[in-house]
């Protein structure tokens, strides 16, 4: 009897030890990341006035920097006489297209009668062909003031785009945060000349954070985009909560920075994890353990 049940018994112990193996959570290392954006200076020029500095926390739409533009308010001003001169030749332009039309309409009548005229004999050939010569220089006169008008037209078009580009770049020299976050980086002080789309500063959004995993081709089917998972910032007994948010599709060799020498050459996938911050725990570049339990399926 004895004999009997304990080879069952290794086979279940053994069944038993695997299941339990298999579904012991997976610790993996990475470094936690934010979203940076590098503020641009969209105009250039000389930095009249920064109101942010390194480490400082910014909020979506604050003030960051101001831009000197006094050479774009003199631009303006030309634009808008610019636009004024061709306001008033335009003035003029119409008039003279309203009194080529006159003309033609008045010659246009005259031909007409005349030609009825002619029937009858009542005037003679060369008065209606000088009519006919007359009706088509009117006629060319109508063709021209109408082509001056669209000229015209066509000027108040680039005048008005040149203005407005301008006033944008009058406008992107008060340079606001595009997102709440803090200030990481700067690259230029106040009394410095920027150049035009050159960054002014960098932003790192720590609301929500992100660290990148990578796990083996075993792991893959027991894990799924919006998992949860446990973050465990080095140096600290505290756990916080996040969620996958990207798996690869693509295998690739492990990172040399990730893994051992030995493991290097393994097909890997990585694995994107997306943690709350609003408590502002997680630093950018900070050392954590993610740890993921298998899905079993």
């Amino acid at each position: 009897m004895h004999h009997k049940f304990t080879f069952p018994a290794i086979i279940v112990l053994f069944l038993f030890s695997c299941s339990g193996n298999s579904n012991k959570p997976h610790t993996f290392t990475g470094i936690i990341e934010g979203t940076a954006v590098e503020v641009p200076a969209l105009t250039g020029g000389e930095i009249l006035s920064l109101f942010a500095e390194i480490g400082d926390t910014v909020e979506k739409g604050q003030l960051l920097a101001v831009i000197d533009t006094t050479e774009l308010k003199f631009q303006k001003q030309n634009l808008l006489g610019v636009k004024k001169e061709i306001s008033n030749q335009k003035g003029i332009a119409l008039t003279q297209l309203e009194r080529a039309k006159k003309d033609y309409d008045y010659i246009h009548e005259k031909f007409e009668r005349f030609q009825s005229l002619l029937k009858n004999e009542s005037v003679s050939q060369q008065t209606v062909d000088d009519l006919r010569n007359q009706l088509q220089k009117a006629e060319s006169s109508v063709t021209s003031a109408r082509q001056q008008v669209d000229a015209i037209a066509a000027k108040n078009i680039q005048a008005e785009a040149q203005l407005q580009t301008v006033l944008k770049k009058m406008n992107d020299a008060t340079i606001i945060s595009p997102l709440s976050g803090t200030i990481t980086d700067k690259y230029y002080e106040e009394s410095e000349a920027v150049p035009p789309y050159s960054p002014l500063m960098e932003i790192i959004d720590l609301t929500e954070m992100w660290v990148k995993i990578y796990v083996s081709e075993t792991m893959l089917p027991h894990i799924q985009t919006g998992q949860r998972v446990k973050i465990k910032p080095d140096g600290t007994a505290r756990e916080l909560s996040g969620s996958i948010s990207w798996i690869s599709s693509r295998a690739e060799f492990t990172p040399k920075t990730i893994l051992t020498p030995e493991t290097r050459t393994s097909l890997v996938y990585a694995v994107k994890v997306i943690v709350p911050n609003e408590e502002r725990i997680l630093k950018h570049g900070m050392p954590v353990e993610v740890i993921v339990e298998r899905i079993m399926k």
